[in-house]
């Protein structure tokens, strides 16, 4: 399992971005990371400077969202929909999109739950439950249709 240090992947993000506003092409996870960039528009700035921002420390408890996390996991459940993993995913994802109506808003209700799983994983030292992680994805469809 590939395992980038936090540095690396805010480089690739920089990178990403870099290439894009160059005209240059982009090839592997590039694509879909432009995607994720280019649907956070608050996020251009931060990655317009890598000198200040390499290093930066985001901290929930001041409220702060880390920009590369939140991409990261853009990336990341990209993956598991591009092969339905764990299975299930990807019919849950397309039901969000009907009840959100667009794409990245049933990604961030996704992120929602992926965030809870790491947090569990990390705090309990346990492996991803995927049936967890798939029932909290089936609360995101019932909290919707009864709001």
């Amino acid at each position: 399992m590939f395992n980038p240090s936090r540095d690396q992947v805010r480089q690739f993000f920089f990178a990403v971005w870099a290439k894009y506003r160059a005209g240059q092409p982009l090839a592997g996870a590039e694509q879909p990371a432009l995607d994720a960039v280019l649907a956070h528009p608050e996020y251009h700035g931060i990655l317009d400077q890598p000198e200040r921002y390499q290093e930066r420390d985001y901290l929930p408890e001041a409220g702060e969202t880390n920009p590369f996390l939140h991409l990261s996991m853009h990336l990341a459940i990209a993956e598991q929909l591009s092969v339905d993993q764990p299975p299930g995913i990807r019919e849950r994802y397309q039901q969000l999109i009907k009840q959100h109506s667009d794409a990245m808003d049933a990604q961030h209700a996704i992120m929602e739950c992926l965030g809870e799983m790491i947090w569990q994983v990390q705090r309990h030292q346990t492996a991803f439950d995927s049936a967890a992680y798939l029932r909290c994805l089936d609360q995101q469809l019932n909290k919707k249709l009864n709001s």
